[in-house]
């Protein structure tokens, strides 16, 4: 490699997460309102150029925490993206990664300098975005949704502990579909990932609901 050559220089590294979550019974998407150009006005989504003396994941996770608060959320690298003239500025080939929190862990979002804010948005409301963040975002839901077909990666968007019915609310969200609801307790069960535990200690009216909890961390399972 000759370090000298021209084409070598003026380029650099965009860490982009699609970060997802479970809102309102509905997932929706993180995205930034940018308050400087390129792009001045428009939402992208959360990330960033990587310093040189950094991993893309440490670049990354330092990006949403200033750009949003957020920290501690589940990452998988997806795709990258290179065409020459996605910026403006200059070459800047994007590593995109999803990433996934439970809602209920979501307890700042943050305005920065770079940004007027943050917002969720319900994947059916997406405005145009800056950048080719679009296509990111859309093959980030593509990505997401046929993972969550081969692991239990939807323990990363539930609590702790959790009833059948937010489960397969989940599952019907994310894979836009329709489940009986004895066929999918009795699928979910025979595959070994839940076990019960105790309520949560609110006291209801009428029998109580069953909670469960995922045995183990993220595996690789067919769900259906």
């Amino acid at each position: 490699m000759d370090v000298t050559n021209k084409k070598y220089s003026n380029q650099g590294i965009h860490a982009i997460a699609a970060i997802f979550t479970i809102e309102n019974d509905g997932l929706s998407a993180l995205l930034i309102k940018r308050k400087k150009e390129p792009y001045k006005g428009k939402w992208i989504l959360t990330g960033g150029a990587v310093y040189n003396d950094e991993t893309v994941e440490e670049g990354l996770a330092r990006e949403i925490y200033e750009k949003t608060g957020l920290k501690d959320l589940y990452y998988e690298q997806f795709g990258v993206f290179s065409n020459p003239n996605r910026s403006p500025l200059m070459r800047m080939v994007a590593i995109a990664y999803i990433a996934l929190i439970d809602i209920q862990k979501v307890k700042i979002l943050k305005e920065t300098s770079h940004t007027q804010n943050a917002e969720w948005f319900n994947i059916n409301e997406i405005p145009k975005l800056g950048y080719d963040h679009e296509k990111i975002l859309n093959e980030g839901l593509a990505h997401l949704k046929k993972i969550i077909l081969k692991s239990n990666i939807v323990k990363v968007l539930l609590p702790d502990k959790f009833t059948m019915p937010q489960l397969q609310k989940i599952y019907e969200t994310l894979l836009n579909n329709k489940y009986d609801r004895r066929n999918f307790r009795k699928k979910l069960l025979s595959l070994g990932l839940l076990e019960e535990t105790e309520d949560d200690g609110i006291r209801k009216v009428g029998k109580p609901a069953k909670y469960y909890r995922f045995k183990q961390d993220i595996v690789e399972k067919s769900i259906f």
